[in-house]
């Protein structure tokens, strides 16, 4: 009987996997529509009044996505007063919604990660995740490792899908 040879343990294969740099903390869709006159207008006067008397601790490390969830015409000024009070709070503030937030969270993850383990070796970047990890976030990991990594693969190494092989 022959002995079974793990060829995946003793290759050079390196994975990846989007999960393990996934930051802890809260995310919050912070919606401004509550501040506006009958959910429509914005005055002024009320709108600075709701950001002044609002409990902003609570936002401790988290991250936040401000959006306004009705058909409102909103000045940039709202939600940069916003902005200015949680950024004092939490770890990422942006405009828009939670998936934007996963966006920019992953790209500024992404662009400062050193990746030298992964250069001249094939690279398997883990598909399956608890996390909600965004599509775009795949798109900035293909980018960094195209032009270090012998190949680039998608799956588990068990069921890969090939993605990029580099021409020597």
């Amino acid at each position: 009987m022959e002995e079974i040879i793990n060829r995946v343990a003793k290759s050079k294969l390196k994975t990846f996997d989007l999960e393990e740099v996934y930051p802890e903390g809260k995310r919050v869709l912070f919606d401004i529509k509550d501040w506006l006159f009958q959910e429509q207008i914005l005055k002024e006067k009320d709108f600075r009044a709701s950001v002044k008397n609002h409990d902003w601790s609570q936002y401790k490390n988290s991250f936040i996505a401000i959006t306004c969830s009705v058909d409102a015409i909103i000045p940039s000024w709202a939600f940069m007063l916003v902005a200015a009070e949680v950024n004092l709070h939490a770890k990422k503030v942006i405009v828009g919604n939670l998936e934007l937030l996963e966006t920019v969270i992953y790209q500024e993850l992404i662009s400062f990660i050193d990746f030298k383990e992964f250069e001249d070796v094939p690279v398997i970047i883990k598909g399956c995740s608890e996390k909600p990890i965004p599509a775009s976030a795949f798109a900035f990991l293909i980018a960094k490792l195209q032009p270090i990594a012998s190949s680039i693969l998608f799956g588990e190494a068990c069921s890969s899908v090939p993605l990029y092989k580099a021409v020597k």
